[in-house]
C-alpha cells in the first residue's frame, strides 16, 4: 500500500466547528473510560504487590498486574475493528465501559494475585474496546482540516482524568481503602454507559479499508508507531513502579510526580496539535522522542526530588508531542476506511509498550536496582532514532515535491 498524500485544505475565512453534540457526547463515554483506567492504573499493582500469594515478589507481583491489563488490552484492540464492522460503535462501546466497570468491584472480594490478574484481563479487553472504537469514531467526527487541533482537544479531555486519577487513586487507596477506590472506578465507567446511544452507530468513510496485517506492512504507518511504542514503554513504568523506586517516606513526591507526567503531557499535546496543523506533524516525532529519553534518564536518580519532578516532567513533555505527532500523522496517511486499523495500531502500540515497559523494567529492576534500570531504559530508547529519522527525511523529500499551503487561523 502506498501512503495517500497528505493535503492541506484550502484557505478559507469560515472554519467548520470542531465541537459538535456527537463529540460532546462521545467526551462523556471517553472521560468515563479514562476516570476508570487511570484511577486504578497505579493502584492495582500496589494492591498485587501486598497480594496473599505475591507478598514475597512485589515488584514482580505489580509488573504482572500492568502486564496482565495490557497484554489484554492488545489482544482486544486487534479484534476490535472486525467488532465494530460487524456490531458498529455503539456495541462495542456499552461492552467497553461494562467490561472496565463491574470487574473493579471483583477487586474488593480477594487480594489472591491470580484473581487480581483476572480482573486485570477483562478490564484491559474493555479497554480495549473503548480506546479503538472510541478512536475511530472520534476521528471520523472532526474536520479533516482541523485533525491535529481536535485530536490534541481529545487529548486534553482524556488527560484530564490521568492528571487527576493518577495521583487521587494513590491518594485514596492510602487514605480511605482500596475499596473505595475500586467502587469510584467502576462507577465511572458504568455511568457513562446511558450516553452511548446518543452516538453514531455507523459512520460512511471514503476508501478502502485497510487491515491490520496491511498497516504493519507499510513503512509510513509502522515508523510513527514504533516511535511511539519506545515512548509508551516509560510511560508503563512510570505509573507502576515510580511509587515503588522512590524512598518509602516520599508518598507526597510520587503523587507530585504522578500529577507532574500527564499534566504536562496534556498540554504537551495540545501544543504539539496546534503546531502540527500549521508547520505540519512529521518534525515533531524526533523531539519527542528525545525528551522522553531525556526525562527518562533524569528519572535514574530516584532519591533527588528534584531531578525525579524535572525527569517525570519532561518526559510528560516529550510523550505528549509524540502520542499527538504519532497519531495525528497515521490517520492523514490513510483514507477515511482506515481510521479503525490506525486506531487500533497506534492503541496497541501505546499499551503493548506499556505492558512490556512494566514486565521487562521489573526483572531488570530486581537485578540492577532502579536507578540503573531507569537508566538503561534511556539508553534503550535511543534505538527508536532510526525510524524516528528514517521518517522525518521521507517527510521532508515529500514536502519538497509538494509544498503544503499554510492555511488561515
Amino acid at each position: 500500500m502506498t501512503a495517500t498524500p497528505v493535503s492541506n485544505p484550502p484557505t478559507t475565512s469560515a472554519r467548520p466547528p470542531l465541537v459538535t453534540r456527537p463529540l460532546l457526547l462521545r467526551f462523556v463515554s471517553m472521560l468515563g473510560a479514562s476516570a476508570s483506567f487511570y484511577l486504578l492504573l497505579s493502584v492495582v499493582p500496589l494492591y498485587a504487590s501486598t497480594s496473599g500469594r505475591g507478598g514475597g515478589r512485589g515488584g514482580g507481583a505489580a509488573g504482572l498486574a500492568t502486564g496482565a491489563l495490557m497484554v489484554a488490552t492488545v489482544v482486544g484492540e486487534l479484534a476490535t475493528p472486525v467488532l465494530v464492522r460487524r456490531c458498529g460503535y455503539r456495541v462495542v462501546l456499552a461492552a467497553g465501559l461494562a467490561l472496565m466497570g463491574a470487574p473493579a468491584l471483583a477487586l474488593v472480594f480477594s487480594r489472591d494475585l491470580g484473581w487480581i490478574v483476572v480482573v486485570c484481563l477483562l478490564r484491559g479487553l474493555g479497554f480495549a474496546f473503548t480506546v479503538v472504537a472510541g478512536g475511530a469514531l472520534t476521528a471520523s467526527l472532526i474536520p479533516a482540516g482541523r485533525r491535529g487541533e481536535g485530536l490534541a482537544v481529545v487529548g486534553i479531555v482524556s488527560g484530564v482524568p490521568s492528571l487527576l486519577g493518577l495521583p487521587l487513586g494513590v491518594w485514596l487507596a492510602a487514605h480511605a481503602g482500596y475499596g473505595t477506590v475500586f467502587t469510584a472506578a467502576a462507577v465511572a465507567a458504568l455511568v457513562a454507559i446511558p450516553t452511548v446511544p446518543g452516538l453514531p452507530d455507523r459512520i460512511r468513510a471514503s476508501g478502502r479499508p485497510i487491515g491490520v496485517t496491511e498497516a504493519l506492512r507499510t513503512a509510513e504507518l509502522l515508523r510513527p508507531v514504533v516511535v511511539f511504542a519506545v515512548t509508551a514503554l516509560v510511560a508503563g513504568i512510570v505509573v507502576t513502579f515510580l511509587p515503588l523506586a522512590v524512598p518509602v517516606p516520599a508518598t507526597s513526591l510520587v503523587a507530585a510526580a504522578l500529577f507532574v507526567q500527564p499534566a504536562a503531557a496534556t498540554l504537551a499535546r495540545w501544543l504539539a496539535g496546534r503546531h502540527g496543523d500549521r508547520h505540519g506533524s512529521a518534525g515533531l516525532v524526533l523531539p519527542g522522542l528525545l525528551l522522553s529519553a531525556a526525562g527518562t534518564a533524569l528519572m535514574a536518580l530516584t532519591r533527588d526530588p528534584v531531578a525525579v519532578i524535572a525527569g517525570v516532567g519532561l518526559f510528560g513533555i516529550g510523550f505528549g508531542v509524540a502520542q499527538n505527532a504519532t497519531l495525528t500523522l497515521m490517520y492523514a496517511r490513510v483514507p477515511a476506511a482506515g481510521y479503525g486499523t490506525v486506531s487500533a495500531l497506534w492503541n496497541v502500540a501505546y499499551d503493548a509498550g506499556m505492558g512490556l515497559g512494566a514486565v521487562v523494567f521489573g526483572r531488570l529492576a530486581a537485578r540492577t536496582g532502579y536507578p540503573w534500570a531507569f537508566g538503561l531504559t534511556a539508553v534503550v530508547m535511543l534505538g527508536a532514532l532510526v525510524p524516528a529519522l528514517t521518517d522525518r527525511a521521507a517527510a521532508a523529500r515529500a514536502a519538497s515535491a509538494d509544498p503544503p499551503r499554510p492555511s488561515r487561523r
